[in-house]
């Protein structure tokens, strides 16, 4: 068995990689696409005076975004490991940095929206290439879990820190450069990727790719985030909303069928869902996406409402939490050396169900001292523990022709794990708010979106705990 296992590795490990460069331009990459999922946020009320944006259309510079985002990730993830890691990387760089730069150009509200339409289609490219650009730089080893603590690092640091300049560019620059402050990083990873990263052959391709199958999943996972998101607008129990989701559920349904009798190369094959390391990984971060997008909502209301804390100073006051969220990664570098996966999984979950718990005691009185540093430096920490354990355990024994897919999969779940967490929790609080606006009200519904994102972790912490392997367990039962 310990023969096999190692003559595996050293078929995984590829000569021609450059490890080093690989994680600089990933690491980047990584950092572009989590700064812009909150960097626009914060400069939503001036993007609708300056684009004379109607309450409701607003929200669909985020939804636009999040609709192709996730709904394309299956796909573009396949195409990455059928023409190459690399390549589509390159590609989905180049549609980035042009869809910002059309965005920040943007003279009405539906150039806006086609426009993070467009960066939702790059980054769908670009995310699951990026990664498994990394899975197959670091397939095992000290030096694996080091690069994934990077990986998680600059993740963690382009999502909190995009409040912090999404904040100051709104304050001092204009809502405009939420966008263009894309294109120098863009530019940045396209050179690092160009020049350090090596071409991959794409592997053999025995039959032509199944052509009904990308359509069912895209159509599919669009219509569910479509209609999570639209819950704001349509309640959950509405025909609308009812029609949508089941709708989707019916071509998901179709989708997985095709998957299972097509005579054609799969967009995913079955049996990599079979595998209880991707089974629960994708569960576990899935049910962390929906805590985590849900916990930055309700805290950056209540800093903002019932605080009365500007735009620029809600950033800076999310500086601890990007700092913990560091500080936790370097952590789980450290702790991956003596410690399974698993364990970190575990441990970072709960860690970061405190944090949201304390976080769910806020007082309409409160003080950013006593009621948000402490809870956010806890919470950080522990979400900084499971971001590079939950990606290495969600790619660890794949075949390098599915890193991609796998890569894909993964980020797909956190996507729609963020989009169902939001609608839901925030319409939960929704509904202890009320019609009031005011400060005691909307704190008690920030309070109960919190204590419910606290619950989500501690549900995603039992995933982990019962369904990945422990330390030593061998996977031939996947």
């Amino acid at each position: 068995m310990t023969s096999t296992g190692s003559a595996s590795e050293e078929k995984v490990i590829d000569p021609d990689v450059r490890p080093e460069p690989t994680l600089a331009a990933v690491a980047l990459v990584q950092f572009l696409v989590s700064l812009d999922l909150s960097v626009v946020n914060v400069g939503l009320p001036q993007i609708a005076e300056g684009l004379g944006f109607s309450a409701v259309n607003l929200t669909w510079v985020i939804h636009a975004y999040a609709l192709t985002f996730g709904g394309l990730l299956l796909l573009g993830g396949k195409t990455a490991d059928r023409y190459g890691h690399k390549r589509v990387l390159l590609l989905g760089l180049a549609v980035f940095g042009l869809a910002s730069l059309a965005g920040g150009f943007a003279q009405e509200p539906g150039h806006l929206i086609a426009a993070r339409a467009a960066q939702g289609i790059g980054a769908a490219a670009l995310a699951p290439a990026a990664l498994a650009l990394l899975t197959r730089a670091y397939p095992a080893g000290k030096a694996r879990i080091r690069a994934f603590g990077v990986w998680s690092a600059m993740n963690a640091a382009g999502g909190a820190l995009g409040v912090l300049i999404g904040g100051l560019l709104t304050e001092y620059a204009g809502w405009r450069w939420v966008m263009f402050v894309n294109l120098p990083i863009a530019a940045c990873a396209l050179a690092l990727a160009w020049r350090g990263v090596p071409v991959d052959a794409p592997p053999a391709r025995g039959s032509r790719p199944d052509v009904l199958g990308p359509i069912l999943a895209t159509a599919g996972m669009t219509l569910l985030v479509f209609g999570v998101v639209r819950t704001e607008r349509y309640a959950w129990t509405s025909p609308v909303t009812l029609t949508t989701l089941a709708t989707a559920v019916v071509l998901l349904a179709l989708f997985i069928f095709i998957q299972r009798t097509t005579t054609r190369e799969p967009l995913i094959r079955l049996g990599l869902l079979a595998s209880r390391s991707v089974a629960g990984a994708n569960a576990y971060n899935l049910l962390v996406g929906a805590a985590m997008a849900s916990a930055f909502y309700f805290m950056s209301l209540y800093l903002q409402r019932v605080l009365g804390t500007g735009p620029a100073l809600t950033g800076v006051q999310f500086l601890p939490f990007a700092l913990g969220v560091i500080a936790g990664s370097v952590l789980a570098i450290k702790l991956g050396y003596r410690f399974a996966p698993r364990a970190l999984l575990v441990g970072g979950g709960l860690l970061t169900a405190a944090g949201f718990a304390w976080f769910g005691l806020i007082s309409p009185d409160g003080t950013f001292t006593a009621d948000v540093l402490g809870p956010s430096i806890v919470a950080s920490i522990g979400f900084g523990l499971c971001l590079g354990p939950v990606v290495s355990t969600a790619t660890v024994g794949v075949a390098p022709s599915e890193t991609g897919t796998a890569s894909g999969l993964l980020n797909s779940s956190r996507q729609i794990g963020a989009s169902l967490g939001l609608a839901a929790l925030g319409t939960a609080a929704h509904h202890r708010t009320g019609q009031s606006v005011s400060r005691d009200a909307l704190n008690d519904g920030y309070a109960l979106g919190l204590t419910l994102s606290a619950a989500l972790l501690v549900a995603a912490a039992l995933i982990a705990l019962v369904v990945l392997r422990r330390a030593g367990q061998t996977p031939s039962a996947d």
